[in-house]
């Protein structure tokens, strides 16, 4: 009898017919002896109609009612799944984050899981209840509701998992697993059957929405067995099939996984490059351009510093496009402090990357990834590595074009 914890997304919960058939199938993994959390999302579309609401109210909404009002959608995905379920003769009983001590930081809008008391959980699930827990969303020290930004239910879920030591997390989607590049771009895209932790970090904080980027720090850091599968299949279909389907996402890379170089090619395509021209080169320089825009609260991704020249120098970096105007704003409130000559945006860039930890033990993964683009003419702008990973960017006129290429040129239609 293992302890699973099942995450359904906003389309799986898309309707009450729909989550009807989510409880048909957390009902069948209970039948087979299984302990049984999940952590649905709100349904399709409501968090965006709430902040909707919200801005009509106010432009700019105010971060901790945005909350109050953003976390309401979960709460009632819970109760509908919960009288879902005790109408089929389950035992079930749903409860929203703070009633279960799932204590975050006060960063409303993106706060963190600090964490999580499973005294509760656990005494229901001793009883043989089925436990439904709000995804998304926490309690501050204050009591304050807080949410954990776009995706928050997959790291509710992973984190949850965590607490409880569960045997596996299976994230329930629209798609049935990870693939080695959005198959909407690359209609030639194959779905990977196991990827490693590593890999699916570097996908996700890259642009692949199939998990968010702490659920995946999450799983790697407490070793949690996490697998992507699809919530569009039959929900009766058979425990076994079902219990292997999908991606896994696994600790160690395995013999069989040394042979791919590359997993996958992640774009993003919200991406929005700064220069900041003329800068005296001297000590701390960087943390001058950078410590208000980390005070504005706006994470920064790949940063160049070029040559001195005369003393001066330029510094480069991009942000997410929607911060872009935010961090303009910081920087030309800053500009004369730091002594720079001239700011410079550009908001239409977007962001491509190779990700394989075969890139360790193999060479020649950079100047294969640079020729395919230079062959299709496409101008790299800033270059950014890591032990397992290369990202460019690029025009995003070119995004497309040079992921369609990449994907071919490193033969990843071919399992």
């Amino acid at each position: 009898m293992a302890l699973i914890v099942h995450k359904y997304g906003g389309t799986s919960m898309g309707s009450t017919e729909r989550i009807k058939n989510v409880a048909a199938r957390v009902a069948k993994w209970h039948d087979a002896g299984h302990r049984v959390v999940v952590v649905p999302s709100a349904m399709s579309g409501e968090t965006n109609r709430l902040i909707g609401l919200a801005k009509e109210i106010m432009s700019q909404p105010d971060p901790r009612e945005l909350d109050m009002i953003a976390s309401t959608g979960e709460q009632v995905s819970v109760g509908l799944l919960a009288m879902a379920l005790l109408a089929r003769g389950k035992d079930a009983v749903s409860y929203t984050g703070w009633q279960v001590g799932i204590k975050t930081d006060s960063a409303f809008t993106k706060a963190r899981i600090q964490s999580i008391d499973d005294s509760r959980v656990r005494a229901d699930l001793d009883a043989g209840k089925i436990v439904i827990i709000t995804g998304f969303q926490g309690v501050d020290d204050e009591g304050n509701i807080s949410t954990l930004g776009r995706g928050g239910s997959d790291t509710s879920a992973v984190a949850i998992a965590a607490a409880l030591k569960a045997d596996e997390c299976l994230i329930y989607t629209d798609v049935d697993g990870v693939y080695t590049t959005d198959p909407r771009v690359v209609s030639e895209a194959r779905r990977l059957h196991k990827i490693t932790f590593e890999e699916m970090l570097e996908l996700a904080s890259l642009g692949s929405k199939v998990l968010q980027t702490r659920s995946v720090e999450f799983a790697g850091n407490y070793r949690v067995p996490t697998r992507v599968l699809s919530s569009l299949t039959d929900p009766l279909m058979p425990l076994e099939e079902e219990a292997n389907s999908g991606t896994l996402i696994s600790f160690e890379e395995e013999s069989n996984m040394e042979q791919a170089v590359i997993s996958g090619i992640a774009f993003h395509r919200d991406e929005a490059k700064i220069t900041v021209l003329g800068v005296p080169d001297k000590p701390g320089v960087a943390y001058h351009i950078l410590g208000p825009i980390s005070e504005a609260n706006i994470e920064v991704d790949m940063i160049i510093q070029n040559q001195s020249v005369d003393g001066k120098t330029d510094f480069t970096f991009t942000v997410s496009r929607n911060d872009y105007q935010r961090a303009m704003s910081v920087l030309e409130g800053v500009q004369a402090e730091i002594g720079a000559a001239k700011i410079l945006g550009d908001a239409k860039v977007s962001k491509v990357s190779a990700v394989g930890v075969g890139m360790r033990s193999h060479v020649g993964v950079a100047s294969q990834m640079f020729r395919t683009l230079s062959e299709e003419g496409i101008n790299i702008m800033m270059i950014s590595t890591s032990e397992i990973k290369i990202s460019v960017l690029i025009d995003e006129k070119y995004m497309e074009l040079a992921v369609r290429a990449l994907h071919k040129a490193f033969n990843l239609e071919q399992a």
